[in-house]
């Protein structure tokens, strides 16, 4: 329901505005003669003003400086006898949303500009709530699951990063949540409402860095048909978090440290200097400081990143998270999934507990994952957990950094190969369509035939 005021010393016509507006069902509308009968009635929280330009006891000019002053975010229209251009054109500069002039054609023109405003306070609306759950999204207890000494020792080292703007460096092995801590940190600082880039070294080609760190004019080099900003431009303001920071080129830390000293950026190809506000996160799962004995990490850089270290514990130290980490991923998978959510096994908590985690949190997601999809009952019992291990190179199924869709693929091929190639059995075992199966033998043979 939108909440309409109405302040005209006219009772006709005001009554005329009301009636019209209270068309819409939507609408309800107050109508008062007077503006201290306004005034005294804004307790109703309106959430638009349409007031009469003269007024007997408060002229309307008077009446709009008292109303911004209280609610300076309110929506106010003004209606007026005078075709004034000057004083249309003073109330727009102080914040007027219309300026209607009193004839034949002010019901519609009331409806019109009510009916912008109301898509703009929904519009600000919907932002307000997406901020609100985004700021809930991110709050430590949702983000941060567990209660033992050590994680609570990382929520320490949080609120401490959060007094200030001081750049933090996240260690730990792979699957701990080094950017769920990175995104923590930024969404419930200062810098909230602004961007937070996030950007993995690993994965952008060595010639690429510097373009995506810093952008690039057009014609700057082969393909570069457009300008285009870089990851540091477009996290001004807010937080850019660079993640497997080891991996980066000695050439290109020269030049990040030189942006972080100076503060400034220039795009590859130009002249124009941009000033920087931007807080840095940087995560790895290597020791740096061993890096920089080796010689391939740069000293200096190495100082002006670590600012607030915070190494995260694997999950193997973390006492009982494991089960309040299960208990939370199975609540997720389910409502994800729509379906009711399955409880746990005392044999099946056991087997978790015996298990020592190379993939960490990430790995046990997965794991849980796949459990709640061959669970047969009400609760995962300890068959339904598989750990797996690949021959490949001796390495856990769940090492090294891969999608949703990679782990899915590894736990098919596994089984179809545990199933001697027989599709129909795997699909059966696995609850899942034989066409997933047959495209993705498609299109791994098509893959096969490419790389041939």
């Amino acid at each position: 329901m939108c909440k309409i005021f109405i302040i005209d010393d006219d009772r006709f016509f005001g009554e005329m505005l009301k009636h019209h507006l209270q068309l819409n069902p939507d609408y309800e509308v107050f109508l008062f003669d007077t503006a201290k009968d306004c005034l005294a009635n804004l307790f109703m929280n309106p959430d638009i003003i349409c007031i009469d330009f003269g007024l007997p006891d408060i002229q309307g000019d008077e009446l709009f400086k008292q109303i911004k002053n209280l609610y300076p975010d309110l929506p106010i229209i003004v209606i007026s006898g005078q075709e004034n251009i000057e004083v249309a054109i003073n109330f727009l500069k102080q914040g007027a949303k219309d300026y209607i002039v009193k004839n034949e054609h002010t019901k519609e023109l009331l409806w019109s500009s009510i009916i912008r405003l109301k898509e703009n306070i929904s519009l600000k609306q919907e932002v307000e709530d997406l901020k609100d759950e985004l700021e809930k999204k991110y709050t430590f207890e949702n983000t941060i699951i567990g209660q033992s000494e050590s994680i609570k020792g990382i929520f320490s080292k949080i609120n401490k990063a959060l007094k200030s703007s001081i750049n933090v460096s996240i260690t730990g092995e792979t699957g701990t949540g080094k950017e769920v801590v990175a995104k923590a940190i930024h969404y419930n600082s200062p810098r909230k409402n602004k961007p937070f880039i996030a950007v993995n070294m690993a994965a952008i080609p060595k010639e690429l860095v510097e373009s995506e760190f810093f952008g690039h004019e057009k014609g700057a080099f082969t393909g570069a048909a457009e300008r285009a900003s870089g990851k540091f431009e477009q996290a001004n303001g807010g937080t850019i978090f660079l993640d497997e920071i080891a991996e980066l080129d000695l050439n290109i830390q020269s030049k990040l440290l030189r942006a972080l000293q100076e503060r400034e950026i220039t795009r590859v190809g130009g002249n124009q200097k941009i000033k920087l506000d931007v807080r840095v996160i940087t995560a790895t799962h290597k020791n740096l400081a061993q890096e920089v004995k080796k010689g391939t990490f740069r000293e200096d850089l190495y100082y002006r990143i670590i600012g607030l270290p915070i190494e995260l514990p694997p999950l193997r130290e973390r006492e009982q998270d494991t089960l309040i980490l299960a208990r939370h991923f199975i609540d997720l998978f389910s409502k994800e999934n729509k379906i009711k959510p399955l409880g746990l096994s005392a044999e099946a908590k056991k087997k978790l507990l015996a298990y020592n985690f190379p993939g960490n949190v990430r790995e046990l997601k997965s794991i849980v994952d796949l459990a709640c999809v061959m669970s047969d009952h009400s609760e995962i019992m300890a068959d339904d957990i598989s750990f797996y291990t690949l021959e490949k190179d001796s390495e856990s199924f769940l090492d090294g950094q891969k999608t949703l869709k990679q782990y899915t693929t590894d736990i098919i091929l596994h089984f179809l190969k545990k199933n001697n190639n027989d599709v129909i059995k795997t699909a059966k075992v696995l609850d899942i369509g034989k066409s997933t199966i047959y495209n993705l033998i498609s299109h791994a043979e098509t893959k096969k035939l490419n790389n041939n």
